[in-house]
């Protein structure tokens, strides 16, 4: 086997475990790496140099990661079906178990404890107010107002 075949059989692993891991977590984050793969593996198919190989997918997996990752993220975001909860986005809260930085704490809204984290990292003290930013799952994004 020469060394361009065996380029031609890593780029196609790179894209079998690229597309495992996009399947697996379904993050948006690996297909970018799997269509890299592809056209490095189509580069190394043509017998190009391996230099240029790992340059194209390098920057366009990059790319891709860049720039259409949160387009497609907005688009199936779009596709979300709102229930009631959505109506606590916008509303005031108050910590009932801190948020240290980095971590979990609860807050109260409505009468309804809910776990909580805050949007930039910083911790919250108990009975401070928050504004409650988003919902992901069973937990609210918070924002110390």
């Amino acid at each position: 086997m020469g060394i361009n075949e065996v380029f031609v059989v890593i780029w196609f692993l790179v894209i079998l475990v690229a597309a495992y891991i996009e399947i697996t977590t379904m993050d948006l984050t690996s297909v970018w790496f799997a269509i890299g793969a592809l056209v490095a593996f189509i580069l190394a198919v043509l017998g190009v140099p391996f230099v240029f190989q790992l340059f194209v997918f390098i920057l366009l997996s990059i790319l891709l990661l860049i720039s259409v990752k949160p387009l497609a993220k907005n688009y199936l975001r779009a596709n979300v079906v709102s229930t009631n909860a959505d109506r606590l986005i916008g509303k005031v809260a108050i910590c009932v178990k801190e948020i240290a930085p980095g971590d979990r704490g609860q807050v109260k809204v409505d009468g309804q404890i809910w776990t909580a984290v805050t949007e930039d990292g910083d911790g919250i003290l108990v009975d401070e107010k928050v504004e409650i930013l988003a919902i992901e799952g069973v937990k609210l994004i918070v924002m110390k107002q």
